[in-house]
């Protein structure tokens, strides 16, 4: 059998929601991990998430039992620094509102962090810290609305955590492009510099991404690579099936143990035990019974079926126990078989 991984020279995956969920090693990461160790795979950790430098989100893997090096941990800290030196003058203040390892990337970069708009920075850099609140939000919309180059790290609207998704900085990226009428120039994914900078690091030409959301890992590799969406993290089976274009993956697994399955099981498509038929107001799953499939199969073919014909938020039914077997345990439970009332996905 062919493994999905051997199809590429490069991985990138995500961390949060893919490889851990807060202090949590998601179950089968390190297994899965080390198997691409032996098997030679070059590895990227590409994280949206700002708030710790290279060296302790290394430390942090391998406490999870996951042995990576600093090299291999690209951040959108690293790479919103460098956004801001490539159009800033050596040495210009940058207001920083994030954590102290985003500001030693912009120090790195020979330009001035600072923590407030006195001065008149050139540039503000906004990433994750679970310190920031109204007055660093303050200091930053009124360095921005005189001017400021004003570069995001990111803009996931939430965190993955192990008690659930909590407040990310995209939610307050939100509130300061209320308070200003600015856009910010995003860094991280889906954004480009985030991942072109994890590719040449990789010296990857058939990379592979694997991530848990829609909105920034899938749709940073939409036109670039292929994709693999793990359902480990933000992303669950109504939220895939509802994917608009260019958020849709190659392949979707249940965890990172996917990347040792053959990638044909893996591919979003038409898969045996399953087929659907799409009504005037609905889509309609039915059930091999003689030879079902996995309910992982049966969301890879109503995706297949609902993206080729329409994409969009469906209605989704089963036509018999088999399908409503296969709704169950995918997340979309509601109706029964045959004749029972439309489930709304989504």
């Amino acid at each position: 059998m062919t493994s999905l991984h051997a199809g590429y020279d490069g991985l990138l995956l995500d961390l949060d929601g893919t490889v851990y969920r807060g202090q949590e090693a998601i179950p089968g990461a390190a297994a899965a991990i080390s198997g691409l160790r032996e098997a030679g795979i070059g590895i990227g950790f590409v994280t949206n998430n700002a708030s710790r430098a290279p060296r302790r989100i290394a430390e942090h893997l391998a406490s999870l039992d996951i042995e990576v090096t600093d090299d291999e941990v690209v951040t959108s800290a690293q790479a919103g620094a460098a956004v801001l030196a490539d159009r800033l003058a050596s040495g210009s203040d940058v207001l920083v509102v994030g954590t102290d390892a985003l500001a030693a990337e912009v120090q790195a970069l020979g330009l001035t962090p600072v923590r407030a708009a006195d001065a008149g920075p050139a540039g503000v850099v906004q990433g994750h810290s679970p310190e920031t609140g109204w007055r660093q939000l303050a200091e930053a919309c009124l360095a921005i609305r005189a001017g400021s180059l004003w570069v995001a790290c990111n803009v996931d609207p939430t965190l993955p955590t192990e008690r659930g998704q909590v407040v990310g900085n995209g939610a307050l990226v939100v509130a300061l492009r209320a308070a200003t009428g600015a856009e910010p120039v995003v860094a991280g994914k889906p954004a480009r510099p985030l991942v072109e900078a994890a590719v040449a690091r990789l010296g990857a030409r058939h990379p592979l991404m694997i991530g848990d959301r829609l909105d920034t890992d899938i749709a940073a590799a939409d036109g670039l690579m292929d994709s693999l969406l793990v359902l480990t993290g933000v992303t669950d089976a109504a939220e895939l099936l509802a994917a608009p274009v260019g958020q849709r993956p190659t392949f979707v697994g249940v965890d990172l143990t996917a990347l040792a399955q053959d990638p044909e099981v893996l591919r979003v498509g038409a898969r045996p035990g399953w087929r659907c038929t799409i009504t005037d107001v609905a889509l309609v799953l039915h059930g091999d019974t003689a030879e079902p499939g996995t309910p992982q199969d049966a969301l890879r073919t109503l995706c297949h079926h609902w993206w080729a014909a329409a994409g969009g938020v469906p209605t989704v039914t089963a036509a018999d126990d088999t399908a409503a077997a296969a709704l169950a345990a995918m997340g979309l439970a509601g109706p029964g078989p045959r004749g029972a009332p439309d489930l709304l996905v989504g």
